[in-house]
């Protein structure tokens, strides 16, 4: 029986990634080589089975990690890690960034926090100014005779869903909310002093390193 490529099978299931006329240069698979996360076994035990695959669309390179029996591969296309030491985020994100760039793209996916996102660990999600889509929907507050609730200065996104919907860390503590306007999410609870549907805690994922690792395991265990 013919083995079909962990690209091959990417494409199959992300047929929109490349545009019209975009081609795409893809190299040898090799097995992951990288050092284990501090603090993040769950995600270091699953990236250890991975298979990395080189590929690059223009001039942007991307990985495809890659894991599973033949039949059932699943995975990520990630952008290469990157040097975060500069960067005002959270001590885990910058050990993440050390191994991986961030999320794009992934097939086979189980249902986790990561499911309908768009960017997830990326630099591109850190970029978004959570103060001005705070700010552009401050009706939600105001309507209720409330104020925001937090200082938005404070955090940064994490993950970027397909609907707008934001995920946030604190950029010292790493303490989680959902910024969900648009939601039906079991198991969230309103920060105090805020609607039902805006600023959200999730009730057994309290920060970035807990959200990573329950999503890891959903990558590893479903």
């Amino acid at each position: 029986m013919r083995l079909v490529s962990d690209w091959q099978q990417f494409r199959d299931e992300v047929s929109w990634f490349l545009g019209p006329g975009e081609g795409a240069e893809v190299g040898m698979a090799r097995p992951w080589a990288r050092e284990p996360i501090a603090g993040l076994p769950e995600l270091s035990a699953l990236l250890a089975s991975a298979t990395v695959t080189p590929v690059s669309v223009g001039d942007t390179a991307f990985e495809l990690l890659a894991w599973g029996s033949s039949g059932r591969r699943r995975g990520w296309l990630c952008h290469l890690p990157r040097d975060a030491d500069s960067d005002r985020i959270v001590q885990t994100h910058k050990s993440f960034w050390k191994v991986c760039g961030g999320i794009v793209e992934r097939f086979g996916e189980p249902s986790s926090w990561w499911i309908n996102q768009n960017e997830v660990l990326t630099a591109a999600a850190t970029q978004v100014r959570v103060a001005d889509v705070l700010n552009d929907y401050a009706w939600i507050w105001e309507d209720d005779g409330l104020q925001i609730a937090i200082n938005p200065d404070d955090y940064y996104a994490v993950a970027v869903e397909a609907n707008g919907n934001l995920t946030l860390a604190h950029r010292e503590d790493g303490r989680l909310l959902l910024f969900a306007p648009d939601h039906s999410f079991a198991g969230v609870t309103p920060v105090a002093g805020s609607p039902p549907y805006s600023l959200l805690t999730i009730d057994e994922v309290p920060d970035l390193k807990t959200w990573i690792e329950a999503c890891a395991s959903a990558w590893r265990h479903q």
